[in-house]
């Protein structure tokens, strides 16, 4: 059972988490601000075709991260416009544009680039690649620390680094800023922040475009980072994933890192259990080793983290009172 501890178990766990946790944090100041997003899996796959798109073209990873984000943003400001604006369905609206995505990415990949709704594969300066941090081939040798340091923090993409800094920047925006503190206050009670003369709807929409942001970043991550390029559906579910991750959390940051690497972990260790053999039940089949993160989301969501309390005026629309 070395396998679900050992080095590559804990670095390919950094790894799938961080686009797990990007996410989860995006939905984090969405639904914070009383907007529920279940279109962050739309969100992602856009940023992921864009990210890979641009970047093949351009020969620039952070072009492609650039373009990723953007078409996030705007895939979020348009669930905004539905939800804020219009005061339509929040579901509804999300859903619709995890379908839309998921659709118009295969058609525009295979009308651009003839590979069956794929993007070229991505090499050099298309890519993030791995840093390497100051001091790690020197402390390679050191027990445990050198172990942690050189084997798991270093060597891992930019984009890694940012998503696990976001973490403590996220708690600090949410409970040290006024910007944070408005953002709640929406979420929980946004008459009493309009009596305020606060703007409930550019709180709303400054949320959802951070989300957007997130997203992006995420997507660009799975393109450029994590893989070599788009492939079709390759979000495989994690904006759900992320989802229960945030519930899971109870929509707190520190909360929905260690969800993130949770399931990042399932992950990982899935993979690593392909063709191996278990004590009294044999070869796992493959198809049960990839469903484990699925069954744990279910798991968790059926009641088994306690009382999971959203804010209270999520999915709301807000009417203001003349």
């Amino acid at each position: 059972m070395e396998f679900l501890y050992n080095l590559d178990v804990l670095n390919s766990t950094i790894r799938l988490s961080t686009p797990l946790l990007l996410a989860a944090l995006a939905g984090l100041y969405s639904e914070r601000a009383g907007v529920f997003d279940i279109s962050l899996e739309g969100k992602m796959l856009g940023g992921a075709f864009a990210a890979g798109a641009a970047a093949f073209v351009f020969n620039s990873a952070w072009i492609g991260l650039f373009a990723g984000v953007s078409l996030s943003v705007l895939l979020a400001l348009l669930h905004g416009y539905a939800c804020i604006t219009a005061r339509g369905n929040q579901i509804v609206s999300g859903v619709a544009i995890n379908f839309i995505v998921a659709g118009i990415a295969i058609l525009l990949g295979q009308s651009w680039f003839g590979l069956g709704g794929r993007t070229p594969q991505l090499s050099g300066p298309e890519r993030f690649r791995e840093i390497t941090l100051p001091g790690a081939e020197a402390l390679a040798d050191v027990p445990i620390i050198g172990w942690l340091y050189s084997g798991i923090l270093s060597g891992q993409a930019i984009l890694v680094y940012i998503a696990f800094l976001a973490v403590p920047f996220t708690w600090w925006v949410l409970f040290r800023t006024r910007f944070g503190l408005r953002m709640r206050a929406v979420g929980e009670n946004p008459a009493a922040v309009d009596t305020a003369g606060i703007s409930v709807t550019w709180a709303r929409y400054r949320a959802v475009m951070i989300c957007g942001v997130l997203c992006g970043i995420a997507g660009a991550y799975l393109a450029l980072g994590l893989s070599a390029g788009f492939v079709k559906d390759m979000t495989a579910g994690k904006g759900f994933i992320a989802l229960a991750a945030l519930i899971f959390a109870k929509w707190k940051p520190v909360n929905v890192m260690f969800a993130a690497l949770l399931f990042g972990y399932l992950e990982a260790v899935g993979i690593r259990m392909q063709g191996k053999s278990m004590p009294f039940i044999g070869e796992v089949p493959v198809t049960a080793i990839q469903a484990l993160p699925y069954v744990l989301t279910v798991v968790l969501l059926a009641g088994f983290i306690g009382k999971a309390i959203p804010p209270k005026a999520g999915g709301i629309p807000y009417v203001k009172e003349r």
